[in-house]
């Protein structure tokens, strides 16, 4: 299997951006790995499974945010990609 590319890297970002937009928690919860953790902005407690993700969702979605990439890096290894936005 062929290693990942930055562009698409980044049109993850565009998809999970995409679901954001349509002010929909399930379709950004969607967007999560079964085995993830989200560490919440406006939150201080990590959501480490599907419902804890929806849930922050939930409440985070009435503010009607919209993701913009300022600058970031991508580094790239087998298997593996690490993301800093």
């Amino acid at each position: 299997m062929a290693a990942i590319t930055e562009k698409e890297v980044r049109a993850l970002f565009d998809l999970w951006n995409s679901a954001l937009l349509t002010g929909d928690s399930s379709k950004v919860a969607d967007r999560y790995a079964k085995i993830s953790m989200l560490l919440p902005t406006v939150s201080d407690k990590p959501r480490t499974d599907y419902a804890g993700i929806k849930d922050y969702f939930d409440s985070f979605l009435l503010k009607k945010p919209k993701g913009e990439i300022l600058e970031g890096s991508i580094h790239i290894g087998d298997g593996w990609a690490s993301v800093r936005f």
